[in-house]
């Protein structure tokens, strides 16, 4: 069963994947979670943070000058929210 303290930030990556929403916009978003990362050990928003990071870098570039895949780090995102989740279930 999906954990729905994670779906606003699942909600706001998929607008991210399709472009109805910017790096900034969903880094804010992310950001703001705060009740999500508080419910999360210390690492997990430390990780977090990193990633929105490289992706606000990754949006002042064009893909080919960035040294950050935009994909990659979707792909990231996506990961950090499956194991937050299976965090959240453990508890």
């Amino acid at each position: 069963m999906a954990d729905e303290r994670l779906t606003p930030l699942r909600q706001a990556l998929a607008a991210l994947d399709s472009g109805a929403l910017g790096a900034q916009a969903f880094s804010a978003a992310a950001r703001s979670q705060t009740a999500l990362l508080d419910a999360l050990p210390a690492r997990y928003r430390e990780v977090l943070l990193n990633l929105l990071d490289r992706l606000e870098s990754s949006a002042l570039f064009s893909e080919e000058s960035c040294s950050f895949s935009q994909k990659d780090l979707l792909d990231s995102l996506r990961l950090w929210l499956d194991k937050a989740e299976a965090q959240l279930q453990r508890g």
